[in-house]
């Protein structure tokens, strides 16, 4: 059959149309009673059943996964950088206390691989189904001349809902004298990855097939280690201990700030009221080794470390001192990795590293 004008130039249609025809199957997991409709249509339907609230507030977000890319890449392995764009936008909006209801994912390509879309959704998929979010649409574009043979971006949004009354707001419930609790993160989530290809690749010399005896594994994979989500334990933590407070500023948890990019130094300011800082205890938790690699042979200040990376804090957890033991006991039960890593204390909404 002769090749249509629209393929030759690089855009193949009908290639397209046959890939999302698997989405159903591949998306199924992902369904909830809410979501009216198919994938493929011209918007995503979701029936929020207002009837669960009193004044829902939705709450959106949309990220990227940078260049944690380019391991993926160099790695020919496509089947975690879905979830990580998941997992990263689901903790975007449970710092807020919202719990999510569905993600549309965009993915842009010069051509569409088959088994690499196939991976990337499975992906999707199943973070998705692991958050309890619908994956109700998206967009695949083909952009010969645009990206380089073997690449693509991805980015996703995601909608949440949260009653009124219980959003976290740490700008007015934050105060002097809360504990901050740090939840150990998987490796360097999606931020940092510019510096840390700098450092690996440019100033080490390695490669991502390169084993790494401090690692215990290859450089790649360990870089490609899918980054957490913490929003089912928020939303525990949140049942369990702030469930019998009639408002937010009742409640023994106070807040959530996810360590993204901007590390310590910049995503906690955003959670503070102008007159506490965020005091930061270097040594209080267990130091994953990509960090010890990455501060030994890195030549960055040891600041700057910590407004790059999460260093083995995915996210932190302001909650009141009286309340902290009990908190903490209740995150390790569940099988996460956590600490006391600091408190708040007097100051301008500011980060102190000590």
């Amino acid at each position: 059959m002769k090749q249509k004008a629209y393929a030759r130039a690089g855009v193949d249609i009908d290639l397209g149309n046959r890939v999302k025809a698997t989405l159903p199957q591949l998306l199924a997991r992902t369904r909830r009673r809410e979501v009216l409709g198919k994938v493929g249509g011209f918007g995503g339907l979701f029936a929020l059943d207002v009837r669960k609230y009193r004044q829902p507030v939705l709450v959106s977000s949309v990220d990227g996964v940078g260049t944690k890319l380019k391991i993926a890449f160099a790695m020919d392995r496509h089947d975690t950088i879905g979830a990580d764009l998941v997992n990263h936008c689901v903790n975007d909006i449970a710092v807020l206390g919202a719990e999510p209801l569905f993600f549309l994912d965009y993915l842009g390509t010069a051509k569409l691989e088959p088994r690499v879309f196939t991976d990337i959704v499975r992906g999707f998929a199943r973070a998705c189904a692991e958050n309890r979010c619908a994956l109700i649409g998206g967009e695949t574009a083909q952009m010969p001349g645009f990206y380089r043979a073997g690449e693509y971006d991805l980015s996703g949004t995601i909608v949440g809902v949260v009653e009124k009354s219980r959003m976290l707001n740490g700008a007015k419930t934050v105060r002097a004298g809360d504990v901050l609790i740090g939840l150990a993160s998987s490796g360097l989530h999606t931020n940092g990855y510019s510096l840390a290809r700098r450092i690996f690749f440019d100033r080490m010399k390695l490669k991502p097939t390169s084993y790494v005896a401090e690692l215990q594994n290859t450089l790649g994979a360990e870089l490609l280690r899918v980054h957490v989500s913490y929003g089912p334990l928020i939303q525990a933590l949140l049942r369990k201990f702030n469930g019998a407070a009639r408002a937010a500023g009742a409640c023994p948890i106070r807040a959530f700030a996810h360590i993204t990019g901007g590390g310590f130094v910049d995503n906690l300011p955003r959670i503070l009221p102008r007159y506490c800082d965020a005091v930061i205890r270097q040594g209080s938790w267990e130091l994953l080794p990509i960090f010890q690699l990455l501060a030994a042979k890195g030549g960055v200040p040891p600041d700057e470390l910590y407004q790059v990376f999460n260093m083995g804090i995915g996210m932190v957890a302001v909650v009141a001192a009286d309340r902290a033991a009990a908190v903490l006991k209740f995150i390790r039960a569940r099988r996460h990795k956590a600490w006391c890593i600091g408190e708040v204390v007097k100051g301008r909404a500011r980060t102190r590293i000590q």
